[in-house]
């Protein structure tokens, strides 16, 4: 393919040693790359090979088609966007609104700086550690460094041409965006369970070291294409689906807020004064947005926009509004009264319930599985924790942690060919009960990592600079203490 240079030949012969000199630059600026990239032990940054600049390049090759779906690409750009909106504002003011007025900008404080800092660890080694074939030693643990430092995720040129990654139908740059949004949102579901009394620093350690140490394995073990429990995996221990992070997000989540509930003890004050949230219109507009934005977090899983995202869609939906009818319903037989509440609650609930099973679901599956979490959530968010007397402040372990291993191990109940496409029976509807076992099995290894990472996780930080603000911070509220600010002033 010819070319037309635009510059004419006095100009080419004027700019001839400054060419030559920015070429040499860059050269020097490649090697300088490389050595360090070497001394630290990454892989290929993704420069070109053989030390070969952009301008080496022949044009005809750099205008190659892409190899992704411009389709999937913008669906999934827009469920990335979903997902982040459920930890900010989503997250953020139904959290806010169930805490004391004094420490509602401690909450909002903890979903932004995740949205932030979890981000970054992302991009340095979160993606890899889940995404990379296995860590040489690890035995599968955990993924080793193939994506280090977005390795092999963004678009390079080389002597072969514009080099796009792709992941399926997708550019690599989308799947580790959607992907990212998953690992902000996790580690803010358990602040609920300690809210309102664990130190802003401690926080950020405990957070940074529970996404590497217990998220990463996690996701590897059921999302990457060589993970133990993974449906992607052609060699698996034994297939367990997860469509959307039901074990993942809300098991693992779920159980370390228990963790972090029990260890940080009660909240000064709590059995013998009441607490009641301070805003539940802020509690009402945040659930309505995680409804919203989890069609993102579980239509966006199927990574396509096609029949897969659109049953994960109506499923999803199906179950969020059974679950808000049978929690308010079942407030409604017992107190007289439906509250808002218990709607949001619900909701919430049906919504974690089904992630994991939305992909492999039907519809109907999901109304049954909303019922059911509106009924097993609700019992240990009342019953449970009023007889065992744990601060779980925000339900986190009632709502997550419950509901997810029940959506988990529902999963293998409902799941059936005819929305897999699998050529065999896949879950105890269509003939295969041993699917149940294999869905509880990867529950329980996720619940053991979660919780005894948790309690050595919070340990190391208790040692290291404290757990729980001291009694005069958690009497005058997080907000002032922690952050210096008050949530509401009014002149």
């Amino acid at each position: 393919m010819k070319t037309r240079n635009c510059f004419s030949l006095p100009v080419i012969s004027f700019s001839l040693p400054r060419l030559l000199v920015q070429n040499r630059l860059r050269q020097v600026m490649f090697a300088g790359v490389m050595f360090f990239a070497g001394a630290l032990g990454f892989p290929s940054l993704g420069v070109a090979e053989e030390g070969a600049v952009a301008s080496e390049v022949p044009v005809a090759a750099a205008t190659a088609a892409p190899a992704y779906n411009g389709a999937d690409t913008a669906w999934v750009l827009i469920c990335s966007a979903l997902v982040l909106m459920m930890t900010a504002p989503g997250l953020a003011l139904f959290y806010g609104g169930l805490v004391r007025k004094k420490n509602v900008l401690g909450v909002m404080m903890q979903c932004i700086f995740l949205m932030g800092i979890m981000s970054l660890i992302w991009a340095v080694y979160g993606y890899s550690l889940v995404f990379s074939t296995d860590m040489p030693g690890s035995g599968g643990f955990v993924g080793g460094g193939d994506y280090l430092l977005f390795n092999g995720i963004v678009p390079t040129i080389t002597k072969a041409g514009h080099q796009i990654p792709v992941q399926g139908t997708l550019p690599k740059t989308v799947h580790f965006l959607f992907q990212m949004m998953f690992f902000i949102i996790t580690p803010a579901l358990i602040c609920g369970g300690f809210a309102e009394r664990m130190r802003f620093g401690a926080m950020v350690v405990f957070s940074i070291l529970w996404g590497t140490l217990i998220y990463c394995p996690v996701a590897h073990w059921v999302w990457s294409d060589y993970g133990w429990f993974s449906e992607f995996n052609k060699t698996p221990v034994f297939k367990a689906y997860d469509f959307a992070g039901g074990t993942v997000v809300h098991i693992t989540s779920g159980f370390s807020a228990l963790v972090c509930a029990i260890m940080l003890g009660k909240r000064l004050g709590y059995g013998q004064e009441p607490m009641p949230p301070h805003n539940l219109t802020f509690t009402f507009i945040g659930s309505a947005m995680l409804w919203v934005g989890w069609f993102g977090f579980n239509a966006g899983s199927a990574l396509t926009a096609g029949h897969a995202a659109a049953n994960a869609f109506l499923a999803t939906h199906m179950a969020a509004a059974a679950g808000v009818v049978t929690w308010a319903g079942v407030e409604w037989a017992k107190r007289g009264k439906p509250s808002i509440l218990g709607a949001c609650s619900g909701a919430v609930a049906g919504l974690v319930c089904v992630t994991p099973a939305c992909g492999t679901c039907s519809p109907m599956a999901g109304i049954i599985l909303g019922v059911a979490a509106g009924l097993v959530c609700f019992f240990f968010c009342t019953t449970v924790k009023n007889t065992f007397k744990y601060d779980d402040t925000l339900d986190a372990f009632g709502v997550h942690g419950v509901g997810g291993l029940l959506g988990a191990i529902l999963t293998g109940v409902y799941a059936t060919r005819s929305l897999t496409g699998a050529e065999l029976a896949v879950g105890l509807v269509d003939g295969n009960p041993i699917q149940v076992g294999y869905q509880a099995g990867a529950a329980l290894a996720a619940i053991a990592l979660a919780v005894v990472g948790t309690i050595v996780l919070l340990k190391l930080t208790d040692a290291v600079i404290g757990l729980r603000v001291n009694q005069s911070s958690e009497l005058q509220g997080l907000d002032i203490a922690e952050h210096g600010e008050e949530g509401y002033i009014f002149l």
